[in-house]
């Protein structure tokens, strides 16, 4: 393990201090973990919000817009707007709903699911060399301490979602 330039002082951080590090620390973070999904021929398109949408489209089979929105916790507007993009990049595509001929369906294509499943492996890979340095125990007292920090405006039914989901 590296030797980490940690400032000593003998008061407290203060909040402002551990969220401006917090922030600093998560794009240093994203920055090489993009870095390296772009080594393994990840396309950019393929972010890890995109990645986690994909999930619930692969879990579902084939899907409305109203009702991924709902399960994944974002705007339908948002849905709107990746759902547009992943189309583009021939990753999704609209299909009429059976039940309901105003309605549309989405679903992964045939020729995405090797690329998103490339793409979930490289993720894995990066996410592991990002946290080489954190032992075990370190991992379990840094994920508590997110979901306290989530807690506080009540982002863990989303976090857990993405645990269990």
């Amino acid at each position: 393990m590296s030797d980490l330039k940690v400032p000593v002082s003998p008061e407290p951080p203060t909040a402002a201090y551990l969220l401006e590090t917090l922030f600093k620390s998560t794009h240093h973070i994203h920055r090489h973990f993009e870095e390296y999904l772009s080594a393994q021929g990840i396309p950019a398109y393929l972010t890890g919000p995109r990645m986690r949408f994909l999930k619930f489209v692969a879990d579902a089979g084939k899907i409305r817009m109203s009702d991924l929105a709902a399960r994944v916790g974002i705007k339908a507007r948002t849905v709107t707007q990746f759902v547009d993009a992943l189309e583009q990049e021939n990753v999704l595509v609209r299909i009429p709903d059976p039940d309901d001929r105003r309605a549309t369906l989405i679903q992964i294509t045939e020729s995405a699911i090797p690329l998103i499943r490339k793409a979930g492996n490289a993720m894995s890979e990066a996410a592991e060399k990002l946290l080489i340095s954190l032992p075990p125990e370190s991992r379990s007292q840094l994920l508590k301490h997110l979901y306290q920090l989530a807690e506080v405006k009540g982002l863990n039914d989303d976090m857990n979602e993405d645990e269990n989901g």
